[in-house]
This record gives C-alpha cells, sequence and structure tokens, in this order.
C-alpha cells in the first residue's frame, strides 16, 4: 500500500492560460488531491520562456527553466505534462520524453492529429501510457469514456459541436440577426475568439478533434486528408434566417459516423432540427451526442476551453498517470484495431442539403435550377423564394433530398453556369440524425 504522502514529481511545460490554471488548481487543491488519491503531485520544474517574466501567479523561482531538457533529464521527474502547443518543439519534446521511460500528459490536439500514428508508435514501443483527456472538448470527458465506459460499444455514431469560438459566433448571429464580422469581432472584444482566429472559424480546430475522437472509436489513426473541413467563413444572416424559417439551426457540426461501407469524418456548418438537443447548444458550451450499439445514445455537455475546464481535465490525467506510476499498464492510450476499414471520400457521403442560388427574378429560373437538378437524379423537398423586383437578384433557397457529395458538386457546376445565376450558390449540408 502506498505512503499517503508519496510524491510523483511533474514537470510543467508551458505556464500559457492552462498551464498556470494547472499549477494553481494542483496548490489550491493539493490536500483534497492527496486525500483522494493517496499521493502528492508535486510539480518540480516549470518550463517557461523567460524565467524573469512578471507573472499573475507567483512562483517559486527555483521551479522555473527555461529548457525541456531538463524536464527530461531529470530523475525526480516521472510526468511530462505539455502545455507548449504547436507541432515542433513539443513533439520532440514528448518523443524524447517516451524514449527516457517518463510518462506524457497533454492537451494539444494538433499534435495528435497530426502525429498520433508516430506518437503512440513510440509509447507502444517503450510501454509508456499518454494521456490526453484535454485535446478534445476541454473539460468534457469524452475521451475516458471512449476509452472506458464505452469499451464494450461498437461507436455508431458521434455529432459534435466542438468548437466554442465558432458556436458562440453562430449563436450570435441566430440570436441577434447580426453578420458573420461582426460576431467575429464581437468574440474578439469579448476574449471568446482569438487575435487570430482562424483555426476556430476554418473549422481545423474543431477537426484536430474530430480525428482523435475519430481514432479512438475506430481503431485506425484518421489521417488530416481522410477528412472534409469546411468553416463558418461564408454563413451569412440570410442563411441563418432561411435556416430558422425552415425549423433548423446552424452548427458547426463534427460528424463521425460507421456502416458497412466504412466511416464518415466530417466537419462543417449543418442545419440540425430545433427539436434535437444540440440545437439548444448555445455560446462558447460544447456538447457531444454518442451513439454506441450496448449504451444506446448519451450526452455529453459543458466548456469546451478555458483555464478552468481545461485545467481540470489535464488535472485528471496527471492523476490517473500518478497513479499507474507503480503499476504497469497495457493500454498506452491508443490501441489499434481492424474492425472498420477506411473512411469514405467526401464524394460518396449521402446527406440532405441546404442550397441557396442567388438569382434573377424572373420567370423560369427556378425550373432552370430544378432542371439541373433532376438531371443529376436529385430531387427537391422544399422552395423557399422571397418576392423581388422583376430583373433583379433574389436568394432562391431549396431543400434537397438525399444525395452523394459527389452528385450535389456536379449539379452545382452546371447551376453556377446558368445565365440567371448571378453569385456563387451556398450549399450547407443537413443533418437529420436518422
Amino acid at each position: 500500500m502506498r505512503s499517503l504522502m508519496q510524491k510523483i514529481g511533474i514537470g510543467l511545460a508551458g505556464f500559457g492560460t492552462v498551464g498556470a490554471g494547472v499549477y494553481h488548481n494542483l496548490v489550491r487543491n493539493r490536500v483534497l488531491l492527496s486525500e483522494r488519491l493517496g499521493i502528492e503531485l508535486a510539480v518540480k520544474k516549470i518550463v517557461v520562456r523567460d524565467p524573469a517574466k512578471p507573472r499573475s501567479i507567483e512562483l517559486p523561482k527555483e521551479l522555473l527553466v527555461s529548457s525541456w531538457k531538463e524536464l527530461v533529464d531529470d530523475p525526480d521527474i516521472q510526468i511530462i505534462c505539455e502545455l507548449i502547443g504547436g507541432t515542433t518543439d513539443a513533439l520532440e519534446m514528448m518523443l524524447a520524453a517516451i524514449e527516457r521511460g517518463k510518462v506524457v500528459v497533454t492537451g494539444n490536439k494538433a499534435l495528435l492529429a497530426e502525429h498520433g500514428r508516430e506518437i503512440f508508435a513510440a509509447a507502444t514501443k517503450y510501454r509508456v501510457p499518454v494521456f490526453f483527456e484535454a485535446a478534445a472538448a476541454g473539460g468534457v470527458p469524452i475521451i475516458k469514456a471512449l476509452r472506458e465506459s464505452f469499451v464494450a460499444n461498437h461507436i455508431r455514431s458521434m455529432h459534435g459541436i466542438i468548437n466554442g469560438t465558432s458556436n458562440y459566433i453562430l449563436t450570435q448571429m441566430t440570436e441577434r440577426g447580426i453578420g458573420f464580422e461582426e460576431a467575429l469581432a464581437e468574440a474578439q472584444a469579448g476574449g471568446y475568439a482569438e487575435a487570430d482566429p482562424t483555426l476556430d472559424i476554418n473549422g481545423w480546430d474543431a477537426a484536430h478533434k474530430a480525428i482523435i475522437l475519430a481514432s479512438l472509436a475506430y481503431g485506425f489513426w484518421v489521417g488530416t486528408d481522410d477528412i472534409f473541413v469546411e468553416g463558418i467563413e461564408k454563413i451569412t444572416a440570410d442563411d441563418i434566417r432561411f435556416a430558422c424559417e425552415l425549423g433548423y439551426r446552424i452548427k458547426l457540426l463534427g460528424i463521425i459516423k460507421a456502416d458497412e461501407g466504412g466511416i464518415e469524418v466530417r466537419v462543417h456548418p449543418t442545419l440540425i432540427p430545433k427539436t434535437h438537443v444540440l440545437a439548444s447548444v448555445n455560446g462558447v458550451f460544447n456538447a457531444i451526442a454518442a451513439t454506441g450499439d450496448v449504451v444506446g445514445d448519451t450526452l455529453f455537455y459543458g466548456r469546451g476551453a478555458g483555464q478552468d475546464p481545461t485545467a481540470s481535465a489535464v488535472i485528471s490525467d496527471l492523476a490517473e498517470a500518478g497513479l499507474g506510476i507503480e503499476t504497469p499498464r497495457s493500454h498506452f492510450g491508443f490501441t489499434p484495431h481492424a474492425l472498420y476499414g477506411k473512411c469514405k471520400p467526401i464524394g460518396d457521403i449521402v446527406c440532405q442539403y441546404y442550397l441557396r442560388v442567388p438569382v434573377l427574378d424572373k420567370p423560369g429560373v427556378l425550373a432552370q435550377v430544378a432542371g439541373v437538378l433532376g438531371r443529376h437524379n436529385i430531387g427537391i423537398s422544399s422552395v423557399i423564394q422571397p418576392e423581388g423586383t422583376e430583373g433583379e437578384s433574389v436568394p432562391l433557397v431549396l431543400m434537397i433530398h438525399d444525395a452523394t457529395n459527389a452528385q450535389m458538386q456536379s449539379a452545382l457546376a452546371e447551376i453556377r453556369a446558368l445565365p440567371s445565376v448571378k453569385a456563387e450558390p451556398r450549399l450547407i449540408r443537413v443533418e437529420t440524425f436518422a
């Protein structure tokens, strides 16, 4: 039995928002953690770029070092907590730590999405576990659920709102009728978006998380080239309004599905029925609806980012890592299996669609567009054609029955070429959760 105060040494790489939150809460809840775990999680060293820089949290100066190699080389450090971000130094440090037999905890979704195969191959080779709960959906414990709670399940699907910035922007556009640029500026002013929000609004932050979730669910590491990613930059106030009229909300949705034909992994703006629980997830909150063949439907909801929710996920991993130091593990973070085949190409994926076409307001235009769709075997379920002044441009909005993406793209190429079409059509996919 462990002594109550056995110390597990932690090397903290990075002291930004999340790193500061991890250290603060480890210190603040030290007694609680020790009583619950029977061990003490003790930060031995912290890597920072500038040890002399003033910080909001007071730190003992003897903890600060400027090179991650000091963490890897320190025999009193058993766990490396990687919070420096990026995919260069972080990867080098993580592989070096694994080779030295040090357990790794990370929240670096981009690193895992782009180099997960390499990282987990090293973890398996050196029999060193890697923990990464904070890499997808912050304080929402979806990673542990996939690895542990759902171990007996074939995962049929996961649908996730997994980027708080984009969800905040779309929420403001929906509730207040404002445009994308105004909503983005407000998100930045309120601290909900970074000064450079590119990865949030172009869909790739959510895509990195979707890759991790899909890889865990289906047993092979999904490549960044295997998924379809589209952001919210082109969503307009008109799209939001028409979606509402049709009974939908627009969300940036990560969609992960499996069937006999393979798996789908895609991230894009999606029309969700107002009656579905995900349609009511607003602001910076994240939610993931997961369906297993044994457990059925489940829902995970919470803050997907921010200092404390992310720190909570990191500390949870530190606790599990600390408890496992003396106990050899047979699972090192990712276990490959070959039940599900490969990812489907986007061209083969079937769904319904919202199509907005800016057209001249004159007789016969709807028939022209419908004719193109008909030639491609694509059916129309409903139409909205607002009144306009003849000869002026108006939006023609069509809801499209099930079709493959390849069918829709071929039809769109013809629709763009129609003389009556005055601007780029807007295609948004619809998820019915059938």
